[in-house]
């Protein structure tokens, strides 16, 4: 019995390099579907004139989609939604868009969604206090940033007092139905593990965003192009 459980030890400890190897894989491929789907999800959100009025998307300085959130990931044990952050490059956020970072959105309660519905969000970064608040740390709506839900429709005016106030605009997307959500109280930071494996090294949030020399991964060209077309200019 002893033999054979050194045996099986000395296979365990042989086998193990591989597991890790195999799951990592596993996870870079998740890393890389999670940025086509992001770049899915606002082609399509973007797509529709009714949804996120222009005027707002033009003065954003950074775009954050999460998609496919679901409301069981929140019940359980505080899990959370993953996604991407994309930000105009340049210290005042005004120029062209910029490789993305990884995101990672914790707690909150949305309430009208319907059991496991899956929901996908997603969020205007108004100026740039929230844009850095977001880059350096863990931010907590409506508590570190303001946010509100964002007016839809193309007549939607975007001076009003929630949108002159909020540093984050916030939508949502729910079985074919688009609207403003607010997400107060929810948590939003860099996913920094996502981010290593995405970009094949330790990075942070700030030098993929601000350093403008940070290639973008093939997997982001739906994300970045999409924002390319339809606001390649900010606007004050």
């Amino acid at each position: 019995m002893r033999k054979l459980l050194t045996c099986l030890s000395c296979f365990l400890f042989v086998l193990a390099p591989l597991f890790a190897e195999v799951a990592s894989a596993a996870d870079e491929t998740k890393d890389d579907n999670r940025l086509r789907n992001s770049g899915t999800v606002l082609k399509e959100i973007l797509d529709v004139p009714d949804n996120i009025p222009q005027d707002l998307l033009d003065k954003a300085d950074c775009v954050v989609v999460f998609p496919s959130v679901l409301k069981a990931a929140f019940i359980v044990g505080g899990s959370y939604g993953r996604g991407a952050m994309s930000c105009r490059k340049g210290d005042d956020f005004r120029g062209p868009w910029g490789a993305p970072t990884m995101m990672a959105l914790e707690g909150g309660s949305f309430g009208f969604q319907i059991g496991g519905q899956a929901t996908d969000f997603v969020l205007l970064v108004m100026n740039e206090s929230g844009a850095r608040g977001i880059l350096a740390s863990k931010v907590k709506l409506g508590g570190d940033a303001s946010v509100a839900a964002g007016p839809v429709g193309r007549d939607s005016s975007a001076e009003t007092d929630a949108t002159l106030r909020s540093e984050i605009l916030s939508y949502s997307r729910a079985r074919g139905l688009f609207a403003g959500v607010s997400l107060e109280g929810s948590t939003i930071r860099p996913d920094n593990g996502d981010n290593r494996r995405v970009y094949g090294k330790k990075i942070s949030a700030k030098e993929i965003v601000l350093s403008g020399t940070v290639p973008l991964p093939e997997a982001a060209q739906q994300l970045i192009s999409t924002l390319d077309a339809r606001t390649p200019r900010h606007k004050q």
